[in-house]
């Protein structure tokens, strides 16, 4: 079945008074695209406005330019939002969140850091070696 005749018994079907176009070729159906095309690209171009001309230029100062451009130091205002609220995470969760964050690359990795040796000293004192000493070679 043909999209002419599809189209036809659909226009039978539908109720009188309601048809919305007049039978016949649908645009952009029928031809090759690239009349289509070429039409919508013939379309007139808007006159633009000359801008040779000084007619309706607005002189800008450059004082204002600059000011306008010029950054804005916000931080007193951040100071300010970030000490309103005193809300302290939880450690835990805080290295929790850290550590949800971080790559599983090698570098992205904290240093671990190393324990802390204590200095090796001895339990006993001289007193106990030289006691040990007379007990054990029997030296006076």
């Amino acid at each position: 079945m043909s999209a002419a005749l599809v189209r036809r018994g659909l226009e039978l079907l539908e109720p009188p008074g309601q048809r919305k176009a007049a039978p016949g070729p649908q645009r952009g159906r029928d031809g090759s695209r690239a009349a289509g095309t070429a039409r919508r690209r013939r379309r007139a171009p808007e006159p633009a406005r000359n801008k040779a001309t000084v007619k309706g230029r607005v002189v800008k100062s450059a004082i204002e330019e600059y000011h306008k451009k010029k950054p804005v130091n916000h931080l007193r205002e951040n100071l300010q939002y970030m000490l309103k609220g005193r809300l302290v995470a939880d450690q835990a969760i805080t290295e929790q969140v850290l550590a949800q964050n971080r790559g599983r690359k090698s570098k992205d990795q904290p240093p671990e850091k190393a324990e802390k040796k204590k200095p090796e000293g001895t339990v006993f004192t001289e007193e106990d070696f030289r006691k040990f000493e007379r007990e054990y070679f029997g030296i006076p």
